[in-house]
């Protein structure tokens, strides 16, 4: 025996409109894609995140939360440029290169992890965060390079580019 079910009545006038909502509220709630820091081929512009002459950019990239930069000193070490956009918080501190071409630099016990993917935040074996890149570049892969001077005094902390909240 087939079972007839209505098309219209009580049910399906209460059914729609509570869907409509739910879909309506989905589309509210999803978080908007932000676009990418401006940038050149040193690093995000007025940023931590920007590696200052005579260094030069190996890889810089962005997430939700972090900005960070690769940079290469003329004699060939490493250096780890980060900041937390919340907050402004910046960290820099020697960096190596993995055999697999991840980067990473240690400050206080704590691990920075760069690839191309992520920047993984661990303690140990205890990761703290793993931060997809939304935004990821390579040297000579920046577009559009600026005419803007790099300065070569420290940058003051934090910078108000870099400040995405209040402070807690």
């Amino acid at each position: 025996m087939l079972s007839h079910r209505p098309t219209s009545g009580p049910l399906l006038r209460r059914v729609v409109p509570a869907a409509a909502v739910s879909v309506a509220l989905l589309l509210v709630a999803a978080p908007a894609a932000s676009p990418a820091p401006d940038f050149d081929d040193r690093g995000y512009i007025d940023s931590t995140a920007r590696c200052a002459a005579p260094d030069t950019a190996v890889v810089f990239g962005s997430s939700d939360s972090s900005r960070v930069a690769i940079c290469a000193t003329p004699d060939g070490d490493l250096e780890y440029r980060g900041v937390r956009v919340r907050d402004g918080a910046k960290l820099i501190a020697s960096a190596k290169r993995s055999a697999d071409g991840a980067f990473t630099a240690t400050n206080d016990g704590i691990e920075y992890m760069v690839t191309s993917s992520a920047l993984v935040i661990s303690a140990g074996e205890k990761v703290i965060r793993d931060e997809t890149m939304l935004d990821f570049h390579r040297p000579g892969a920046a577009s559009a390079p600026t005419t803007e001077s790099t300065p070569t005094t420290p940058l003051p902390p934090p910078l108000p580019a870099e400040v995405g909240g209040q402070k807690s």
